[in-house]
């Protein structure tokens, strides 16, 4: 079987990118994107942000402090769904199987395509710039695993590919945290164990593995570190879940206070859900807070009829898991997903 030809495009600093573009006077300077309260986050930051420590989700009173000339501009998520359309659009001039992961990151499978992915990439990526002035990033693999790791390889505004006869060389020095799936905690579990790279982690047995990561991700991670992926590209995935998050200049400190802020966040929710996929049937509900030390509770419970008088118990029983005051709050809905079966009524969860 013939390898598969993957690439995957990751805009450069997508929300900062457009910002700058279409402000000028800021496209040299430290720029970030999100609420200019001290009590929001950044959604994103541009490249020169980053070199003070800067980065996305962080605070920006926290920003602030490592980049007190940083420029906030406000979140404009119409004029980047604008943007994304176009690019997606350059997409599909090169094939239909097309997987967006997010507004600015998708894979392209250019396997039916006689041209060599290098190619196609290059051609794609002088595309965007033409169509919209913003730079991208390519990876090229024969899987989705190694493109997504080789698109990061020479941001910004570059392009980096493994080639299958590089694969084995590719991965015996490649660092564990590359690895999707291997967040801090086990990287550090592993450090602690002798294991830093990709080779290092390919001495252990599925068996050691299994005992040290647990069932769920041992078969999985014992074949990433060897550079296998074999997940196609799936141009028709449903979105598994939608929400809204509100983050509040001051902390709210009554339960009263919480469920006034809650009635907004519902009637933004239920506009972005009749809005999308023709109000596509939902299975559960959730409740997001994030207290004042940080800590973040969810609760969730069975729902399959847009009801807003079922979201305020599972507020409650949240905000009675803290102490603390209540720095966010956030409200969601979580998709049927291919044939799973709705029901009518409730059903709680154990979360």
């Amino acid at each position: 079987m013939k390898p598969r030809k993957i690439i995957h495009i990751d805009m450069d600093c997508f929300f900062a990118a457009i910002e700058c573009r279409d402000d000028p006077s800021v496209a040299d300077k430290p720029v970030g994107v999100g609420g200019d309260s001290p009590r929001s986050v950044l959604t994103t930051c541009n490249y020169i942000a980053r070199k003070f420590g800067c980065r996305s989700a962080m605070p920006v009173f926290m920003a602030r402090e490592k980049c007190p000339q940083l420029i906030i501009k406000p979140v404009r998520f119409e004029v980047y769904r604008s943007e994304s359309r176009n690019i997606r659009a350059i997409f599909r001039e090169y094939t239909e199987l097309v997987e967006p992961l997010s507004l600015d990151e998708a894979y392209l499978d250019v396997s039916h395509q006689k041209r060599y992915a290098w190619e196609l990439a290059l051609e794609i990526r002088k595309k965007i710039f033409h169509s919209t002035g913003l730079t991208a990033s390519a990876g090229v693999a024969a899987n989705k695993m190694l493109a997504k790791i080789a698109s990061d390889w020479c941001k910004p505004n570059g392009q980096f590919a493994v080639l299958p006869e590089q694969v084995c060389h590719f991965m015996k020095d490649l660092p564990i945290r590359r690895i999707p799936g291997i967040g801090p905690k086990a990287e550090q579990r592993l450090i602690g164990e002798g294991v830093k790279t990709c080779g290092d982690l390919q001495k252990w047995s599925i068996v050691e593995l299994h005992g040290f990561l647990g069932p769920s991700w041992a078969a999985e991670i014992y074949e990433r570190c060897r550079g296998i992926d074999e997940r196609p590209v799936e141009s028709s995935r449903p979105r598994k879940s939608i929400s809204v998050e509100r983050t509040f200049e001051n902390n709210l400190v009554e339960l009263v206070e919480c469920k006034r802020q809650l009635s907004g966040i519902l009637k933004e929710l239920q506009q972005d859900w009749e809005a999308g996929q023709k109000r596509r049937p939902f299975r559960s509900i959730f409740i997001k807070l994030k207290f004042a030390n940080f800590q973040t509770t969810t609760r969730e419970c069975r729902c399959v009829n847009w009801d807003p008088c079922a979201f305020e118990p599972l507020l409650e029983q949240a905000f009675g898991r803290s102490p603390h005051a209540v720095r966010l709050i956030g409200a969601g809905l979580r998709y049927v997903v291919e044939a799973e079966p709705v029901e009518d009524g409730q059903l709680e969860l154990a979360f």
